[in-house]
């Protein structure tokens, strides 16, 4: 996965997931917690912002698991 990420590539990632599933982010392996996605999307200067919009809780052993983050 590139460092840095362009819509085209997380359009395709997400093409073939349920449109249905909630969306979290995944932050820090040292810490990982799962954070709600902002429904807004900021263009500045070139790049696209997506938010977090607070935390749900610890990121679920399974899900670290498939990070490689265990």
């Amino acid at each position: 996965m590139p460092q840095s990420l362009t819509v085209g590539h997380l359009l395709r990632q997400l093409q073939g997931i349920d449109p249905d599933l909630p969306v979290r982010l995944a932050v820090n392996p040292d810490f990982p917690f799962a954070h709600y996605v902002r429904a807004d999307v900021v263009v500045r200067e070139g790049t696209a912002f997506i938010a977090e919009d607070g935390q749900q809780g610890y990121l679920p052993p399974e899900a670290r698991a498939a990070l490689a983050w265990a």
